[in-house]
């Protein structure tokens, strides 16, 4: 992980001290922006955060001041400040509604960051999992040589980015519980029996098969005349080199002497693959007629078919069901983290965003355990496996490209 990556903006901030206190009863308390289950997350955690996303912000351009909600004083007047000389001066109803704008997307992301924060604390507590002060020391310390050699850069960083030290190493503990959950979650799912991976190969077996090929050398004309006039230099003794550079309009083919390689079984015009599987090697056959042209060819090589068998793809075969498998069990611990959390959070009005139970219905794409961008991540935990791994079965091979005229 990218140490910088990790610490820009506030989804890379980390944690807040978030407090976390048992208090009976569904009401948010007044001095809290949402409850998950019967904890808190306090305003002056969220403020903490807001200030923080608010920094971050104004360096990509945003408003040089937090927006100040409700009236947006100090906004405006930072806006107004910062308009080019000699420019239209908008008016204060319009940059009373960019500052506002610029709140309710800094709100939304900080309270998403927050309450998904909780929501892993939360089921990592729940599934016995954690992460020790030394490993989350380990980590930060390997991050921030890599991201920053010199301690006056990441001072600096600390400085312009409004995160506090402790705010990374909470960041760096969310991912690591995030990565433990992962593993936990997918280890039971993801094992795979002898008799699934012979089950498997007998339902793919042609997966695990290559057609026969053939090596051919090749003339394609434009029109029959132009390939007879080939082939009867082809019959005289000349070389399909020869034949091939003045004749071919196949580009690739005529640039390597008229050579066509590994062409395999099944996979080109049936005109074209009945004539060359049929045909001897060594023997100039066509022209063959196709939609590209006609075709003078010579089989120079021949590869027989061949299957590869159940005990050499075994291997191959497990670690693609594991890694589907793994897939499917993360995918279905999560629709079920989410509702699960959802339906235990609460929040207070003014702060409601889509992971809050008493938000109103809407699409949304935050079917996700914490960990992405922005604070509202929208996939599967770090180290979640996205696709099978190398060296999982092939596809059958694809058709060759013809040579086009």
């Amino acid at each position: 992980m990218n140490l910088l990556r990790t610490f820009a903006g506030l989804s890379l901030a980390g944690i807040c001290a978030v407090a976390a206190t048992g208090c009976g009863g569904d009401d948010v308390p007044s001095d809290a922006v949402a409850k998950v289950g019967s904890t808190v997350i306090t305003k002056q955690a969220f403020d903490h955060w807001y200030a923080s996303a608010a920094k971050s912000q104004a360096q990509q351009g945003g408003p040089a001041v937090p927006p100040d909600p409700p009236n947006y004083t100090k906004c405006i007047a930072a806006l107004e400040q910062a308009q080019p000389k000699g420019s239209a001066a908008p008016s204060d109803a319009d940059l009373k509604k960019q500052c506002k704008q610029s709140y309710d997307q800094l709100k939304q992301q900080v309270m998403q960051f927050l309450i998904q924060s909780q929501w892993v604390q939360q089921e990592a507590a729940d599934q016995d999992v954690s992460v020790t002060p030394k490993e989350v020391q380990t980590a930060f310390a390997d991050q921030k040589k890599q991201a920053f050699p010199k301690e006056k850069d990441y001072q600096k960083f600390l400085k312009t980015s409004g995160a506090t030290e402790q705010d990374i190493l909470f960041r760096i503990k969310l991912d690591s519980l995030q990565n433990k959950l992962t593993a936990k979650i997918q280890k039971d799912q993801a094992k795979v029996t002898d008799e699934d991976i012979e089950e498997y190969y007998d339902k793919n077996e042609k997966r695990f098969s290559q057609p026969e090929k053939r090596d051919l050398n090749v003339v394609l004309t434009k029109t029959k005349a132009k390939a007879d006039e080939a082939k009867q230099q082809l019959d005289d003794g000349a070389s399909f080199a020869t034949v091939a550079k003045q004749y071919s309009i196949d580009q690739a083919s005529k640039a390597n002497g008229g050579k066509l390689p590994a062409v395999p079984k099944g996979q080109q015009e049936k005109t074209l693959d009945d004539a060359v599987f049929a045909a001897k090697k060594g023997e100039v056959e066509g022209p063959v007629k196709t939609q590209f042209g006609w075709y003078v060819f010579e089989v120079t090589g021949e590869t027989p078919a061949s299957q590869q068998k159940l005990e050499d793809a075994k291997e191959t075969i497990r670690g693609l069901l594991k890694s589907e498998r793994e897939q499917k069990s993360l995918q279905t611990f999560i629709e079920d983290f989410r509702e699960d959390f959802k339906g235990e959070t609460k929040c207070r009005e003014g702060f409601v965003v889509a992971e809050c139970s008493n938000a109103p219905e809407e699409k949304t794409d935050t079917n996700a355990v914490p960990g992405g961008a922005q604070g509202a991540p929208q996939q599967a935990p770090q180290g979640a496996p996205q696709q099978a791994p190398q060296g999982a079965p092939q596809q059958a091979p694809q058709p060759q490209q013809q040579p086009a005229p």
